[in-house]
């Protein structure tokens, strides 16, 4: 079962994000909690596999939430559901870590949806925020043509080999693990490893922190 750890501080909207995620069978809530104080201690006592956090909290920003989950375990993913749309909050979430970005008028469905999916490789974000995000970081794939590889496989002044920086325009465009895997004939164990490798190459711990690194570096 998917561990998941809710964090909001009013408490109709943790009542019901906790019914949604208590609503299916494959997700189980660790905690419920409505600070980040309190949200830190649970993330060490439960380790869960997602967090649920909102970004306005009464004794900091979800920001910390989020840099906390990914330093205790690189394996949690952080989904930001928030009131708060503009760019400097989806970029700042994004930059520490976060997994996908919903905004709280998401049906209770989609929040389900949305946490299955981010266990799947998958970064759920609202539409209205990916607008955003296309608009702030425009990915293109390059002509493989023009591209100068050096001795090693590696694409010139990129850490990242030819097949790493690959998957990695394709992380950003959205597609999860084995999607990626259909597209490029590989299996999702060993996109998964591909995408292990670009994690330490670019001293990131999570999809979104490795898409926003390689953009700023002009990587993809």
């Amino acid at each position: 079962m998917i561990k998941v750890l809710i964090v909001e501080d009013e408490p109709d909207l943790l009542r019901r994000f906790s019914d949604a995620v208590a609503s299916n069978s494959s997700l189980k809530i660790c905690g419920a909690v409505g600070s980040v104080t309190e949200a830190k201690a649970a993330i060490d006592q439960q380790s869960p596999d997602v967090v649920l956090t909102d970004l306005g909290l009464p004794d900091g920003s979800g920001i910390e939430v989020i840099r906390y989950a990914i330093q205790a375990n690189s394996d949690c993913d952080v989904l930001v559901v928030t009131m708060f749309g503009d760019d400097g909050n989806v970029l700042d979430s994004i930059a520490a870590g976060a997994a996908g970005y919903l905004i709280k008028d998401a049906m209770t469905s989609d929040l389900v949806d949305s946490i299955l999916e981010v266990r799947k490789g998958g970064s759920p974000i609202s539409p209205a925020i990916a607008r955003k995000v296309l608009q702030r970081f425009k990915v293109s794939i390059k002509p493989v043509a023009v591209e100068v590889e050096n001795g090693n496989g590696q694409l010139a002044d990129s850490p990242l080999s030819k097949r790493e920086t690959e998957i990695l325009r394709l992380v950003a465009k959205g597609l999860n693990f084995k999607e990626i895997g259909d597209i490029l004939s590989l299996s999702s164990h060993t996109v998964t490893t591909h995408v292990k490798h670009i994690y330490k190459k670019l001293e990131v711990h999570s999809r979104g922190e490795a898409v926003y690194e390689a953009t700023q570096h002009g990587i993809i």
